[in-house]
This record gives C-alpha cells, structure tokens and sequence, in this order.
C-alpha cells in the first residue's frame, strides 16, 4: 500500500453526528431558550432522572463538568485535608486534581501491564492510615477491575469512586458501570461516547445523603433559595447541556455498538507484530471511547500513518506522577514501570460511530504495512 491523497482522517470528527442531530439539537435548545430555563430546572432534571435510569442507579445529579463531578464527590465522602486518595498513575489528570482540590493528597498506583486499568496489587501497596478512597478509573472504556478494587475497600473499609467519565454504558458482570462504588462521576466533554456541547458532568449513587449533599456543594452550598449552610461552589449544569444530552442519550446504545464494531475489526485485521491492544476482561464490556495501541517506535509510526492522512491521538503521553504539577510529591521515572512504558508508547487510532467500514479498512492496511 503506498500513500495516497485520501481525505484526512483524525482519531476523532463530531462534525458527522452534529450534522445528523441538528435538527433535533436546534429544536431542543429552541425550547430551552423559550423557556428561559438556563441554570439547572426542568432541562437539567429530565436528564438527570434519565441518566440515573440509564445507569440503574436512584440519583444522577447534574454538574458543570467531570472534574466537578469528582471534586464534589470526594467532597460528598468527607475527604478533605490530611487524607490520601489512591488513583491511577494513567490517567487524564482530572482524577487527580478532583483529589487535590479537596485539599487532600493524590497517591499513585501502577496500572496492570495488559489491561492498562488500575491493578489492585499495586493499590494494596500504597494504603495508609490516611488512604480514605479508592478512584478506579474505567480507563478507554474498559472498565478497571471493580471486584477485585471492592474487596480491598470493603477490607480496609474504604470508599470506593468510580471515574466513569469514558465509560458511558460499559458493562461489568452484565451491568452498567456506574451503580458499583459508593459513587460514580461522569464527563459529558464534547469528545465523549455521550457528549454535550460544551462542558458538563454527573454523579451517580444510590445513596440518598450523598446526592442531597452534591446538590447543595454544585449550588453555593444551599439546599435552599438565600440559606447557605457551608461553602459551596457555582457547578450546575446548565439547561441546554441537559436538553442536549437528552436528545443525545436515545442514540448511546446504538453508537457504542457501533464502536465495538469498529474495534471488532480492528483486533482481527490489524496483524502487526510490534502492535499491542489493552487486554479486555471476559466479564466485561467495553465501550471504546478510545482504541489505544502500543507501539515501540511511536514517532515513526506517527509519521508513517501521516503519509496516509491519518491523524491518531495520543491518551496520555505523561502520566500524572511525572507532570510538573505533582513534582512536590517527590515521585520520579522508574516509580510506576507499567504507566510510564504506556505513556511512551501508547497511540489512539480513529474511532468514532459514524466512521465507515471502508475507513476501517483504510486504518487497518496503513498500520499493518508500516515497517519499523
């Protein structure tokens, strides 16, 4: 195969799925602005009840975004300063600076070395006597290894924060993620598998006290109108992110079908031998926000897929123990192997719902004509 002039092709294009929802989005923001109805109200709620049934949890409570959204749940769970909250050291930094924001201390772990998700050996490890929570983050759409993170909280009577923010209907024992840790915390971003058009966030429980207490921590600490009974914060939702992911909830399914489709093909036709895929758990179902690969030479396998006008991305090139940010915690190169082997190598190929098959193909035969 030899490179060609074909149209560019990024890891990600919304341009295809806003132009397919625009009648529907336009009519739903219409009636949002009819109704004057733009911080929080009815907009917000009807997604809200929508989402937590979704999820098969009692409460979903509607933020302005999922770094909020876990800022105010570990905020829900009494963490504060002085405590420790173990997390991923691959991850989108969000996960740990929701942790840092609440004024306590972001520990690492390792990730497994095949499915890339946090590995609960390397959690066992870093629990102190201030370890108050566990953030299991449902890493490219896979979820992490909830079993075996909920019998080390249930043991060392931690909490348990599921950071689902690219997990959106993902399965684990046949159930979607979200309803397994005391809480679960969203990310409506753009680029998400349920995506609003802006920002936007939720939290997930079953257990009435910790929703009551976000919604009064997103609403300037008020439960009600001018009583303000601790300091809060400005992290609602607003009503057109909240009509905007009603519209968009009914398609969910069907779209993350459709990415399991895409990395059906992927996994079968992509025979590279230097390429490795994150191992996926039988009791799992993942739901492809990204397809990441490793590669041993990333750049010139950057540049070789650039020949063919394909654009991948790359989730995450640093991971949180080595950024700039948390060098005050005194964590170096070698701390975490796993994390930091993906980091260097890891690549995000195209995957969206609305790509084609023939587009499939294309990605297929560039990758497995590269020659290192």
């Amino acid at each position: 195969m030899k490179p060609t002039t074909l149209d560019k092709l990024s890891f990600l294009d919304l341009t295809r799925q806003n132009e397919f929802l625009e009648v529907e989005i336009l009519d739903a923001v219409k009636t949002v602005i009819v109704e004057s109805a733009f911080s929080g109200g009815p907009f917000t709620e009807r997604f809200e009840n929508e989402f937590a049934a979704y999820c098969n949890t009692r409460f979903a409570t509607g933020v302005n975004s999922g770094t909020s959204a876990l800022h105010l749940a570990l905020l829900a769970l009494g963490v504060g300063a002085g405590d420790e909250v173990i997390v991923p050291a691959n991850t989108f930094i969000a996960t740990a600076l929701g942790v840092t924001y609440t004024g306590a201390t972001p520990v690492f772990a390792d990730c497994h070395p095949e499915t890339w998700n946090i590995d609960p050996s390397s959690v066992e490890s870093k629990i102190t006597a201030r370890t108050k929570v566990i953030i299991g983050v449902h890493l490219y759409g896979e979820p992490c290894d909830i079993q075996g993170i909920q019998e080390i909280c249930r043991k060392r009577k931690l909490y348990f924060i599921e950071d689902a923010a690219q997990a959106h209907g993902a399965l684990y024992d046949g159930k979607k993620i979200g309803g397994f840790g005391d809480l679960a915390c969203f990310s409506f971003y753009p680029g998400k598998n349920l995506g609003a058009y802006g920002e936007g966030g939720a939290v997930n429980t079953d257990i009435p006290e910790f929703a009551e207490r976000i919604k009064s921590l997103r609403n300037y600490g008020s439960p009600k109108k001018y009583h303000h009974d601790e300091i809060g914060f400005n992290m609602r939702m607003d009503g057109i992110q909240g009509a905007v992911l009603s519209v968009k909830l009914k398609y969910l399914d069907k779209w993350n079908e459709r990415r399991r489709q895409i990395a059906a093909l992927y996994r079968e036709q992509i025979h590279l031998p230097e390429i490795k895929m994150q191992h996926l758990q039988e009791n799992a179902a993942s739901v492809f926000h990204l397809f990441v690969i490793t590669v041993p030479e990333r750049d010139a396998f950057i540049n070789h897929l650039h020949q063919f006008n394909i654009f991948p991305g790359m989730h995450y090139p640093v991971p949180c123990h080595l950024q700039k940010a948390y060098q005050h915690l005194g964590y170096k190169t070698g701390d975490f192997p796993n994390a930091e082997y993906l980091s260097a190598h890891c690549l995000s190929l195209p995957m969206f719902p609305e790509m084609t098959d023939d587009e499939v193909n294309r990605v297929v035969d560039a990758v497995n004509c590269f020659k290192a």
